[in-house]
C-alpha cells in the first residue's frame, strides 16, 4: 500500500507568482487584441496568418523556456502552459503552434542537444523559425516505435528514406526534429533523432490534411528521398531516439492539457455571456434552474481540468515525478473539453450550430485533444501501468 503522506507530497502548489500572473495577463491581452480578429478567417482559409506568426516571436512566445543567453524568454514550463492556455481560450490553432514549439521542439533541444546544436538552433527557434516534431507515420501512431523511416549511415552522413504523417506546424516550419531508425532489426533501439532543415535536398513537404478542427494549424506529410543529413545533426545518441521521444511527449501532454483547458475556458465564457442575454418565455435563459445546473456542471469540469493541468506543470518545474499526473491531466482535460464544448453548443441552441457564434469552432477544436500526443487509451495504459508498478 502506498504511503498517504508520500502521495500528498506529489501535489504541488498551483498558485502563481506576480511575474507569472503578469505574463498571463500580457498573453491574454495579445490573444484578444491580435489573435481574436483573425480567428474566423484563418479557420475558413485553413492557414495561419504570417504576420501573426511574426508577432508571436516578437512577444517572446516561441522560446518561453529558452534561456535569455540563447535569445529566449527564460521562463518556466508552467509559463509555457499558461501561454498555451490563454491562446487556446481564443484559438486552438495558434495555441497548438506555440505548444509544439515550446513543449516538444524546444524542450527536446534543451534536454538532449549538445552545446553547439543549441547555439545554432535555439536562437533561431526563439526569434524567427518555427519547429516541427516528426514522429508519427502511417503505421506508427499509438504504436509510436513501429516507425519505418530509414536512416542509413554512409561515410560521414546519414541518408533518410521514407515518410512521416500528421506533422503539426509542417507547412510553416523551417526546423524539424525527425525520428528515424538506423537499423530496423533493432526495433525501437535503432530509433535516432535528427535535425532536418527545410530546403535540405531530398526533403519536401507533402499533402496538407483538410481537418475537422484546429484548421489553421497545418498538419502535413513529410517525404524523404535520399535525404543526406550530417552526423552533426544527430540529437543525443544514435539509437536513443526512443528515450527522447518518450520523455519529451510526457511533457508535451501537459501542454495539450493546457490547450484543452484554454478551449474549455473560451467555450465556457462565451456560454456564460450568451445565457444572460438570450431570452425565452419572457426572461433570459440564465434564470432557468435547468440551465443553471448545466452551467454549474461545466464550471466543475473546467476547474477539475485547471487543477490537474496546473499541478502536472508545477510538478515538472519542481523536478518531481509527473508522468502519471501528465497522463491524467491530458486524459481528463481532453474529455472535459469535449463535454464542455458540446454543452456550450446545446445552450446556444440553433445559434450554437452556426459559424456566426464561437462555440461551433470550440467544439470542433476540442476533439483532437483525445487523439494527438497519445490517445485516451494510451493515457489510460500509462496511468494503470504506473499505478501497478
Amino acid at each position: 500500500m502506498k504511503n498517504p503522506s508520500t502521495d500528498n507530497q506529489r501535489f504541488a502548489i498551483t498558485q502563481f507568482s506576480e511575474d507569472e500572473e503578469a505574463f498571463r495577463r500580457a498573453v491574454r491581452e495579445f490573444a484578444e487584441g491580435e489573435v481574436q480578429p483573425l480567428v474566423a478567417s484563418m479557420d475558413e482559409k485553413a492557414a495561419m496568418d504570417k504576420e501573426l506568426i511574426a508577432k508571436l516571436f516578437s512577444m517572446g512566445l516561441m522560446g518561453i523556456e529558452t534561456p535569455e543567453s540563447f535569445g529566449g524568454t527564460g521562463g518556466s514550463f508552467t509559463m509555457a502552459c499558461l501561454a498555451v492556455e490563454e491562446l487556446g481560450r481564443v484559438d486552438g490553432s495558434v495555441s497548438v503552434m506555440v505548444d509544439v514549439q515550446n513543449t516538444l521542439v524546444t524542450n527536446a533541444f534543451l534536454r538532449w542537444a549538445n552545446n553547439e546544436q543549441n547555439k545554432k538552433y535555439l536562437p533561431l527557434l526563439s526569434q524567427e523559425k518555427i519547429g516541427a516534431y516528426a514522429l508519427s507515420e502511417s503505421g506508427s501512431g499509438s504504436d509510436a516505435f513501429a516507425l519505418k523511416l530509414r536512416a542509413e549511415k554512409v561515410k560521414d552522413h546519414f541518408v533518410l528514406n521514407g515518410h512521416k504523417l500528421w506533422i503539426t506546424n509542417a507547412n510553416e516550419a523551417d526546423i524539424f526534429l525527425v525520428f528515424a531508425n538506423v537499423d530496423l532489426s533493432l526495433g525501437y533501439k535503432g530509433i535516432t533523432c535528427f535535425v532536418v532543415e527545410k530546403g535540405t535536398p531530398g526533403f519536401k513537404i507533402g499533402k496538407k490534411e483538410d481537418k475537422l478542427g484546429i484548421r489553421a494549424s497545418s498538419t502535413c506529410e513529410l517525404i524523404f528521398e535520399n535525404c543526406e543529413i550530417p552526423l552533426a545533426n544527430v540529437i543525443g545518441e544514435i539509437g536513443k531516439g526512443y528515450k527522447i521521444a518518450i520523455e519529451t511527449l510526457n511533457e508535451g501532454r501537459i501542454g495539450i492539457g493546457a490547450q484543452m483547458l484554454g478551449i474549455s475556458q473560451g467555450a465556457y465564457e462565451a456560454t456564460l455571456t450568451y445565457i444572460k442575454v438570450r431570452e425565452q418565455f419572457g426572461k433570459n435563459i440564465a434564470q432557468f434552474q435547468s440551465v443553471q445546473f448545466q452551467l454549474a456542471e461545466m464550471r466543475c469540469l473546467l476547474e477539475q481540468t485547471r487543477l490537474l493541468v496546473y499541478n502536472a506543470a508545477r510538478l515538472k518545474d519542481c523536478g518531481r515525478p509527473f508522468v502519471q499526473e501528465a497522463a491524467i491531466a491530458k486524459l481528463v482535460a481532453s474529455r472535459n473539453a469535449e463535454k464542455i464544448c458540446s454543452q456550450a453548443v446545446d445552450l446556444f441552441g440553433g445559434n450554437g450550430f452556426t459559424k456566426e457564434y464561437p462555440v461551433e469552432k470550440f467544439f470542433r477544436d476540442a476533439k483532437i485533444g483525445q487523439i494527438y500526443e497519445g490517445t485516451s487509451n494510451m493515457q489510460l495504459q500509462t496511468i494503470a501501468k504506473l499505478e501497478l508498478a
